[in-house]
């Protein structure tokens, strides 16, 4: 086949690329006897198979989705497409060569014409003037126009007003598919990509659809503001089309981050975002997810007191903070520039973290300086700026905080001013107490040919600590 296409041209191997050829071959032999007893047998006596058995080997090992070939395919240039269609005819199962369907209860589900009618769709296109093109299979059953079903995974009804029979990108028009029929629909109201479709006395739902993890990220934002939200409708949609691409909206990193398999498939997202919707925008590097914490003890006081006519704001806490550890034991005295602390433990709140470790509330209040139930308002202030420490602005995790006094107004105290007062003391104390930021410490799963697992390990253990 020359650089312009066409009919393939079967020529000898060069002598230079023969020991490589061959050794393909036998890599290729190996893969096809690998889903078959006899045909493992048979190769480790001959140390070959004919073609005829090499075809059978591989449509048992694309049966079982052990094989997944790769073809590179120009059809423009009619470039692999004749190859890519010999295997088609000659080499991938038959429908009823397939492992059965089975639904999300374990149960198979047969691609019968005469029974309950189900329809999976894995495909979401946008086209202008049309919308959300949806694509789909019917695993059981017919479906016509104007058939009306329920959606197993969101619980919303919907009609099939038309349906179409793909051809690339032509589509023809038709009133019924059947069982193993492939179409698509249009106006569709709530139907996603990996939603199923079930007819009357159908309960069908399937989850065929798991797409690979993420590779690359980048933050993502438009050069100009005000159009964030118009940037995060289009890049919802780009979604439906490519459910790869993963869109974050990160509280911790107060970034939007775009996740894709690789530098190309981002570069992609953003060229559409500029060039179909008009939106300039630019990538960054990812904020870091730092932790923070305290290294040692300290106090602080905040008084909250506003008066705006009428009933005012009036809050008043004392509070020490320490670090906390596993085992750590309960409140003990601590000296500081002004006087002792003698704690006497009232009640003591453990609250775990989303982001990992632990806050510690601990209510030494005595006398009634601040009533009872303002302690969870103070405790929602401390929380708030656990979500944005002093340093990087990352969470906080291990504080013991512990509340020892304060005051409270008859009248103008309320949740909102103790609120406001234990942030704000909270804050103080923090910045006082040693703060420092953690090492972030990230999952990995690194994957290796089994020939280089023992150099990866040795790299792995040189690099702990």
């Amino acid at each position: 086949m020359g650089t312009e296409g066409g009919a393939p041209i079967i020529e000898e191997i060069p002598a230079e690329e023969m020991e490589k050829a061959t050794e393909l071959h036998k890599a290729l032999v190996e893969a096809a006897a690998e889903h078959d007893e006899g045909l493992m047998e048979k190769f480790f006596e001959q140390d070959s198979l004919t073609e005829d058995e090499m075809r059978e080997g591989i449509r048992k090992g694309l049966a079982s989705r052990g094989m997944f070939p790769v073809f590179c395919v120009c059809a423009g240039k009619d470039m692999g497409v004749r190859r890519l269609m010999e295997f088609l005819g000659n080499v991938v199962p038959f429908v009823d060569e397939m492992p059965p369907v089975h639904n999300t209860r374990g149960e198979v589900v047969k691609p019968d014409s005469n029974g309950p009618t189900s329809l999976y769709f894995f495909k979401t296109a946008v086209e202008p003037h049309i919308g959300d093109v949806q694509y789909f299979k019917v695993m059981s059953g017919k479906v016509h126009e104007g058939d009306d079903f329920t959606n197993a995974d969101r619980g919303s009804k919907e009609r099939i007003a038309q349906i179409y029979a793909c051809a690339g990108a032509n589509r023809i028009k038709v009133e019924e598919m059947v069982a193993g029929d492939i179409g698509c629909t249009v106006k569709l109201k709530d139907v996603h990509t990996g939603n199923t479709l079930n007819g009357k006395g159908s309960e069908n739902r399937f989850n065929f659809i798991k797409y690979p993890n993420s590779k690359y990220s980048r933050a993502i934002k438009p050069l100009n503001e005000s159009d964030t939200e118009k940037m995060m409708v289009a890049l919802n949609r780009m979604r439906e089309e490519d459910p790869t691409w993963v869109i974050d909206q990160s509280k911790e990193l107060r970034q939007t981050i775009v996740h894709g398999q690789g530098e190309f498939h981002l570069r992609t997202l953003k060229w559409r975002l500029e060039n179909n919707e008009k939106l300039q925008i630019k990538f960054e590097e990812p904020r870091i997810p730092y932790r923070e914490t305290i290294t040692k003890a300290a106090r602080a006081d905040y008084r909250h007191k506003k008066q705006s006519g009428g009933a005012g704001q009036f809050g008043e806490v004392h509070l020490i903070v320490e670090p906390y550890y596993e085992a750590c034991r309960c409140p003990k005295p601590i000296n500081s520039m002004v006087r002792k602390f003698k704690m006497n433990v009232k009640g003591t709140e453990e609250v775990p973290l989303e982001w990992g470790g632990k806050l510690v509330f601990v209510n030494s209040i005595v006398g009634g300086s601040i009533d009872a139930r303002f302690m969870p308002a103070i405790l929602k202030g401390i929380m708030s700026r656990m979500e944005q420490g002093p340093l990087t602005g990352s969470y906080a995790r291990d504080v013991r905080v512990i509340v020892y006094d304060g005051k409270m107004h008859p009248v103008d105290s309320n949740e909102i001013s103790f609120m406001l007062a234990g942030r704000n003391a909270f804050s103080e104390a923090f910045k006082n107490a040693g703060p420092k930021i953690l090492e972030p410490i990230y999952d990995v799963e690194v994957f290796v040919p089994s020939d280089k697992m023992g150099d990866v390990m040795g790299t792995c253990r040189d690099a702990v600590p």
